[in-house]
Protein backbone atom coordinates (compact mmCIF):
# COMPACT_ATOMS: atom_id res chain seq x y z
CA UNK A 1 0.00 0.00 0.00
CA UNK A 2 1.29 3.44 -0.90
CA UNK A 3 1.27 6.10 1.45
CA UNK A 4 1.02 9.76 0.38
CA UNK A 5 -1.20 11.22 -2.53
CA UNK A 6 -1.93 10.09 -5.25
CA UNK A 7 -0.83 12.24 -8.21
CA UNK A 8 -1.23 10.67 -11.35
CA UNK A 9 -0.98 7.57 -13.51
CA UNK A 10 1.18 6.32 -15.98
CA UNK A 11 -0.38 6.24 -19.88
CA UNK A 12 2.88 5.21 -21.69
CA UNK A 13 6.81 4.23 -21.08
CA UNK A 14 9.70 4.11 -23.67
CA UNK A 15 11.92 1.47 -22.59
CA UNK A 16 15.04 2.50 -24.60
CA UNK A 17 15.25 6.21 -22.80
CA UNK A 18 13.43 4.87 -19.51
CA UNK A 19 10.87 7.51 -19.49
CA UNK A 20 7.29 7.47 -18.29
CA UNK A 21 5.00 9.35 -19.40
CA UNK A 22 2.40 10.38 -16.68
CA UNK A 23 -0.96 12.02 -16.44
CA UNK A 24 -1.02 14.38 -13.71
CA UNK A 25 -3.92 14.76 -11.22
CA UNK A 26 -2.19 16.80 -8.53
CA UNK A 27 0.59 19.49 -8.68
CA UNK A 28 4.42 17.88 -8.79
CA UNK A 29 7.45 19.80 -8.41
CA UNK A 30 11.19 18.63 -9.11
CA UNK A 31 12.55 17.08 -6.14
CA UNK A 32 9.82 15.34 -4.90
CA UNK A 33 9.73 11.78 -3.96
CA UNK A 34 7.31 9.74 -5.29
CA UNK A 35 6.30 6.11 -5.56
CA UNK A 36 5.29 3.87 -8.69
CA UNK A 37 3.06 1.53 -7.92
CA UNK A 38 1.14 -1.48 -9.88
CA UNK A 39 0.52 -5.18 -10.78
CA UNK A 40 4.48 -5.43 -11.63
CA UNK A 41 5.63 -2.22 -9.99
CA UNK A 42 6.46 -1.04 -6.75
CA UNK A 43 9.57 1.05 -6.15
CA UNK A 44 10.54 4.70 -5.29
CA UNK A 45 12.34 7.46 -6.62
CA UNK A 46 12.45 11.27 -6.46
CA UNK A 47 11.98 13.20 -9.70
CA UNK A 48 15.16 14.25 -11.09
CA UNK A 49 13.87 15.83 -14.12
CA UNK A 50 10.29 16.54 -15.39
CA UNK A 51 9.35 17.93 -19.23
CA UNK A 52 6.46 19.08 -20.37
CA UNK A 53 6.51 18.67 -24.12
CA UNK A 54 9.98 18.39 -24.27
CA UNK A 55 10.51 21.33 -22.34
CA UNK A 56 12.41 20.81 -18.80
CA UNK A 57 10.01 22.16 -16.14
CA UNK A 58 10.35 22.69 -12.25
CA UNK A 59 6.67 22.11 -11.57
CA UNK A 60 3.83 20.53 -13.63
CA UNK A 61 0.35 21.58 -12.83
CA UNK A 62 -2.84 18.82 -12.67
CA UNK A 63 -4.28 17.96 -16.25
CA UNK A 64 -1.02 17.86 -17.66
CA UNK A 65 1.04 15.46 -19.17
CA UNK A 66 4.85 15.22 -18.31
CA UNK A 67 7.48 12.90 -18.83
CA UNK A 68 9.81 11.59 -16.12
CA UNK A 69 13.24 9.58 -16.08
CA UNK A 70 12.67 6.45 -14.04
CA UNK A 71 15.12 4.42 -12.10
CA UNK A 72 12.69 1.20 -13.25
CA UNK A 73 10.20 -0.06 -15.57
CA UNK A 74 6.76 0.89 -15.03
CA UNK A 75 3.82 0.21 -16.93
CA UNK A 76 0.43 1.83 -18.06
CA UNK A 77 -2.32 2.57 -15.44
CA UNK A 78 0.66 2.49 -12.51
CA UNK A 79 -0.73 4.91 -10.47
CA UNK A 80 1.82 7.64 -8.73
CA UNK A 81 2.04 8.74 -5.35
CA UNK A 82 3.63 12.06 -4.51
CA UNK A 83 5.21 10.67 -0.97
CA UNK A 84 4.86 12.85 2.03
CA UNK A 85 8.53 12.73 3.97
CA UNK A 86 8.70 12.30 7.60
CA UNK A 87 10.75 14.68 9.61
Amino acid sequence: MASGERVGVVSHYYNRINVAVIDLRKDLQQDDMIHFLGTHTDFKQRVESMQVEHEQVEQAHAGTQIAVRVKQRVRRNDSVYRLVEQG
